[in-house]
């Protein structure tokens, strides 16, 4: 009975000293490719937040666009939590029906999976005690497995087995979350 009093005491201590907020990217949303996460304390300096990108276009000028991202980040503010600069690191995981970068003026699209490894820079400004921006840049290495197709007649364009592999460092993650303060 103590132990369970202990850990009660302790949740809902933990609880009242950490802050969550619900948060939108109002860059991409305005590109109508949302970009929603949650980031809550975990330490005096520390949050950790998970955020979704979603691209669910099949089509865009006759393109394939469809796209979604799942980031879970640890993020370390120098300043304190929620107001100034802070770094992140994060590892995460992609699905995707895509045409890519360096395909854009072929008929060829790719349609697969990834991991990432990367970090992230960013300022965050209160606003108010319920409102906050969070205006940050991030990337690193894409680690994509992919079946590549022509536009059109769905046939495979490249001679991988099973699935072909493509890894790049790149740029990936950026724009001005809208925050609210939920406790």
């Amino acid at each position: 009975m103590k132990k369970l009093l202990v850990i009660t005491i302790l949740i809902f201590s933990i609880h009242s000293q950490s802050q969550t907020y619900v948060k939108v990217n109002a860059l991409t949303t305005m590109l109508a490719i949302p970009n929603v996460g949650i980031e809550t304390s975990i330490g005096k300096k520390s949050t950790f937040q998970f955020d979704v990108l979603a691209s669910p276009w099949k089509s865009i000028a006759g393109k394939p666009r469809e796209f979604y991202t799942f980031t879970p980040e640890y993020r370390y503010h120098f300043k304190e939590k929620h107001n100034g600069f802070y770094v992140g690191a994060h590892i995460g995981a992609s699905i995707f029906n895509f045409q890519k970068w360096n395909y854009l003026n072929t008929n060829q699209y790719e349609k697969g999976v990834g991991y990432f490894v990367g970090s992230t820079l960013g300022y965050q400004v209160k606003i108010n005690d319920k409102f906050m921006l969070d205006c940050f840049l991030g990337g690193g290495w894409h680690q994509g497995f992919y079946k590549g197709y022509y536009i059109g007649t769905k046939e495979r364009y490249e001679t991988a087995e099973k699935y072909n592999k493509s890894g790049e460092w790149i740029p990936y993650r950026g724009g001005v979350m809208v925050s609210y303060k939920l406790n």
